[in-house]
């Protein structure tokens, strides 16, 4: 209990769930792009086959 109160109470706490939160947003963002990237150059692949 005392953990999470320094988390969520100390300016220490706070830029480390801001920190673990950009983590988690970038993740997020380089997983949908190189999904979409993986998905674009799967259908040139075709294209390119026909």
């Amino acid at each position: 209990m005392t953990a999470l109160k320094i988390l969520f109470t100390t300016d220490t706490g706070l830029a480390s769930l801001a920190v673990i939160g950009f983590l988690i947003g970038m993740g997020a963002f380089f997983s949908r792009l190189f999904v979409r990237k993986m998905r674009e150059e799967e259908r040139a692949a075709k294209q390119r086959q026909a």
